[in-house]
């Protein structure tokens, strides 16, 4: 066992860290990007310092210890990277504005990965769960907003209300969760993508469906806009 100090908003912690599990163990087979924070509330009443400390721990965190371990693990040529995203960096929720965003970058650049880092053997999972009773929802890992604007005060002290109630009502399970990512770092060939709970696999069929409908509706004025030399 190896516990060490790891703050993921700082490079330089996350190169001691890898370094120090290198020193320990010999090697790194697997990283699992699991911190996270949740700022709620709507945009207008998010402070850009606050939008800022959001993407700077969900998204640049897990590059910062990302951009640590891949030196590692393209000298091995071998390694899983997993990452969490959340049901919200796929679908959007009300109250979620900054959150939806680091996780839709997160998304992104685990989806993007990939292609950097599969000819070394070195695989990626992006992980985008529904609903699970961990502590996101306490004090310690959600900052609240203080109604400022008129418009929203009454939303946001009955949104606030609302999330609050969810705290360790969730339906997921963290334990089981975590069986089952041990599962995926053992298959032959992981999971792209991990969608993990059944609240958060229907939200997903959901928008894909969504999005095809969108994607048909844009043809008539999205279909034909190529330069008139490109139909020639």
């Amino acid at each position: 066992m190896l516990v060490t100090k790891l703050d993921v908003t700082r490079l330089d912690e996350a190169e001691a860290a890898a370094q120090a599990a290198v020193d320990r163990f010999g090697r790194i087979d697997v990283l699992v990007n699991n911190a996270g924070n949740f700022f709620a509330g709507y945009f207008e009443e998010i402070t850009p310092a606050q939008m800022r400390q959001q993407i700077e721990t969900n998204l640049f965190g897990p590059m910062n210890v990302t951009r640590a371990v891949l030196p590692i693990m393209r000298r091995q040529r071998a390694g899983h990277i997993i990452t969490l995203s959340s049901s919200a960096g796929i679908i959007g929720q009300e109250f979620c504005v900054v959150y939806a965003a680091s996780k839709f970058g997160v998304a992104g650049w685990m989806k993007s990965l990939r292609y950097d880092v599969e000819p070394y053997n070195i695989h990626t999972t992006v992980v985008e769960p529904g609903f699970f009773r961990t502590e996101l929802l306490v004090d310690a890992s959600t900052t609240w907003p203080e109604p400022t604007i008129a418009d929203y005060a009454e939303r946001t002290t009955a949104t606030v209300a609302a999330w609050k109630s969810m705290n360790g009502q969730q339906p997921g399970d963290p334990a089981k969760l975590a069986r089952v990512l041990l599962t995926i770092t053992d298959q032959k060939k992981p999971l792209l993508r991990f969608v993990a709970g059944a609240d958060a696999i229907e939200a997903v069929k959901a928008k894909a469906q969504e999005l095809l409908v969108q994607s048909e509706a844009s043809r008539e004025l999205g279909g034909n806009l190529a330069h008139d030399d490109a139909n020639a």
